[in-house]
C-alpha cells in the first residue's frame, strides 16, 4: 500500500468524496504557483461549477450560501494545485494566508461568509495546518464573471 493512500489527508478526502483536480494551465503569461523558500503562492483561482466559470454577483443573483458553495469548489481546486506544488499534501506545514474577492454588489456584506466555503473546508482536510489568516473583499467584477476568487500562500515542511 503506498503512503498516499494511507495518509490521513488522503483518507479525509476520501471521507468528503473529494478527488483533486489536475492544476488548470494558466490562460495568460503567470504560473499557477511560484516556490520562495518554504512558502508556495498559488495563483487566484476562480469558482467553476461542472468545469465552467461559477458566474453570479452576490446581493444580485447569487445568494450568500450559494456564493460559500462556489467558495468551496475553489477551496478544491486549491488543493490540487498545492498538492502538485508541495509535492503531496503531506508537505504542507500549514496555510498560512487566503485572500478571499467576492463578485459583489455595493450593498453586500456577507464577504466573510462566503468566505467561510473555503476555510471551512481547509481545516476539515488539514486540521490544524488548514488554519490560516484571510482577506476577503467585495469587488465590482472578477475574471469571466465569476462570483468568486481566490488566491492562496502556503509553508512547506
Amino acid at each position: 500500500m503506498s503512503q498516499a493512500s494511507t495518509h490521513p489527508i488522503q483518507a479525509r478526502l476520501r471521507e468528503l468524496g473529494i478527488e483533486l483536480p489536475v492544476p488548470a494551465v494558466p490562460a495568460a503569461a503567470f504560473l499557477p504557483f511560484v516556490r520562495s523558500g518554504d512558502l508556495v503562492f498559488l495563483s487566484g483561482h476562480i469558482a467553476k461549477r461542472d468545469g465552467r466559470p461559477w458566474v453570479g454577483q452576490l446581493g444580485r443573483d447569487t445568494a450568500t450560501d450559494e456564493g460559500a458553495a462556489a467558495a468551496r469548489s475553489v477551496a478544491i481546486d486549491l488543493l490540487g494545485t498545492l498538492q502538485v506544488a508541495a509535492g503531496g499534501l503531506e508537505h504542507v506545514a500549514r496555510i498560512v494566508k487566503l485572500t478571499i474577492l467576492v463578485n459583489s454588489t455595493p450593498v453586500f456584506t456577507e464577504h466573510h461568509l462566503v468566505a467561510n466555503g473555503c476555510s471551512e473546508l481547509l481545516i476539515q482536510v488539514l486540521g490544524e495546518r488548514g488554519a490560516h489568516a484571510r482577506s476577503a473583499f467585495g469587488t465590482a467584477q472578477l475574471p469571466m464573471g465569476t462570483c468568486v476568487e481566490i488566491e492562496m500562500v502556503a509553508q512547506l515542511a
